[in-house]
């Protein structure tokens, strides 16, 4: 029996960086799914979807290769049930990080694994907290690009790093892919 293939349906390199972390071999499939919640949706549900659908654009691309798995994953900040998403400018990352400052938040890491018979999904939770953040820290982190293409505005594996006082959860699934629970969806469809 031939082992399956598993395909990546995303654009982040961290997520790429964290597989091979895992020593998983897998192959890319670009993806573009509208990244967007939906009028009165949930965080949860919204992360879960992104992820489904990003699985699910990958596999429709992949369909005609026997045992292809796609992997799927969406992360997204939320505080007060306020999804923080990628900031488009510097502006919006300097609000969210105000808003983040001082406080507990939530990151929300949801993984789609789907072949073209079966689909499972996880979600981990990870609360984050945040110390209280000065204009200059603000400034400083801005200044470093940083932030650019990171839900709410910040990485923790990055200069951010000195602003997070704790984290109850998973390191992993902050950065985009939580290994824990990724590695278990694998072995269940014996990759």
């Amino acid at each position: 029996m031939t082992s399956p293939t598993l395909f990546l349906a995303s654009q982040s390199p961290r997520r790429r960086e964290l597989l091979e972390q895992m020593a998983v071999r897998y192959e890319l499939v670009e993806v573009d799914v509208h990244e967007q919640a939906l009028p009165g949706e949930p965080a949860l549900d919204y992360v879960r979807r992104v992820a489904r659908e990003k699985a699910g654009a990958g596999l429709m691309q992949v369909a005609s290769i026997a045992q292809a798995l796609v992997l799927g994953a969406d992360t997204e900040v939320v505080l007060a049930d306020r999804i923080f998403g990628k900031p488009a400018d510097a502006l919006e990352a300097s609000a969210m990080l105000r808003a983040l400052s001082g406080c507990r938040h939530k990151v929300l890491s949801a993984v789609a694994l789907l072949s073209a018979s079966r689909e499972e999904e996880i979600v981990c939770i990870t609360d984050v907290q945040f110390a209280t953040l000065t204009e200059a820290d603000i400034s400083d982190y801005l200044a470093t690009g940083e932030w650019r293409g990171k839900a709410g505005a910040y990485a923790i594996q990055g200069c951010a790093a000195r602003f997070i006082e704790r984290i109850e959860g998973s390191y992993s699934g902050v950065m985009g892919l939580p290994l824990f629970e990724t590695a278990q969806l694998l072995r269940r469809f014996g990759c």
